[in-house]
């Protein structure tokens, strides 16, 4: 009878699995693409199955290593799980949240609104304007402008966010993206329907607000952001722009104690914060 396979061999093929190349997994935890080419190799010869497709750089998974990346993803979600509970005997859990930018600001501005330092949970924001792994437990929450498409993730719609045009009375140029900055909806919007209007970008939307309240150009604003603010609202709602919000979580993870409170709370405080009808 064959021993078993090690949990860490798992992980190692967790990680290749993600990322589709040994560079990328070897970046993430920290060993060499060597070293994992010989371990997956070997998990390859003892499991009795091809996992991978080899070509050049690239480690394409097979039917049975799509089918293997299903179980390990179990397993790490409940590696993630053992240490909350360990978490859980000493003090509050750690919950970790993540939202673009406009959307983590707020929740940290409004946290008296949703959370205290009594709950059993602590809020930790990831500020990010692009998906984190949830599967993997990169975050426990996210608030995200789409239903969630895997069948691993469990999902609630708590609004509708609508976006305008903001700027100083007399204003006409622009203030688009930069190069190296995330190409959210609202700067591919701007670029493409205003793009020879930009006088000056930015790699940051809050240094965008802040040139905007300076009057050197116009801005797209999440409404809930940008009628909080002294600019005034240059435009009707972008249909274009216009998308749910939806707070998502592993849908084993959302009956831990800490992160179902979180949940409810979140949940409570976004259906409140935005109306689901247009402003």
């Amino acid at each position: 009878m064959q021993d078993p396979i090690r949990w860490n061999d798992l992980a190692l093929f967790a990680a290749v699995a993600r990322h589709g190349t040994l560079a990328g997994a070897a970046g993430e935890i920290g060993t060499s693409t060597a070293t994992l080419s010989r371990r997956m190799t070997a998990l390859e010869a003892r499991m009795g199955r091809r996992l991978f497709r080899h070509g050049g750089q690239s480690y394409a998974m097979t039917e049975d290593g799509a089918a293997l990346q299903l179980h390990a993803r179990q397993m790490e979600a409940a590696a993630t799980e053992v240490a909350q509970w360990q978490a859980s005997g000493h003090g509050p859990t750690r919950v970790r949240i993540s939202a673009g930018t406009w959307t983590a600001q707020t929740l940290a501005t409004d946290i008296v609104r949703f959370w205290s330092p009594d709950a059993p949970w602590v809020p930790e924001f990831v500020h990010c304007d692009q998906d984190m792994d949830i599967a993997r437990r990169e975050i426990d929450i996210g608030i995200r402008n789409r239903r969630p498409e895997q069948p691993w993730l469990a999902g609630r719609r708590t609004a509708t966010v609508h976006f305008a045009v903001y700027g100083r009375d007399g204003v006409q140029e622009w203030i688009g993206a930069s190069s190296e900055a995330v190409r959210t909806p609202s700067a591919r919007w701007v670029a493409q329907n205003h793009g020879t209007d930009i006088v000056t970008t930015v790699n940051d939307p809050r240094l965008g607000l802040a040139l905007a309240l300076a009057g050197v150009g116009r801005i797209v604003l999440p409404c809930f952001v940008g009628d909080g603010t002294d600019l005034a609202r240059k435009s009707d709602p972008i249909g274009a722009l216009t998308h749910e919000e939806w707070l998502v979580c592993h849908h084993e993870a959302r009956h831990t104690p800490a992160i179902r409170t979180a949940l409810e709370s979140l949940a409570a405080y976004l259906t409140d914060r935005l109306p689901i009808t247009p402003p």
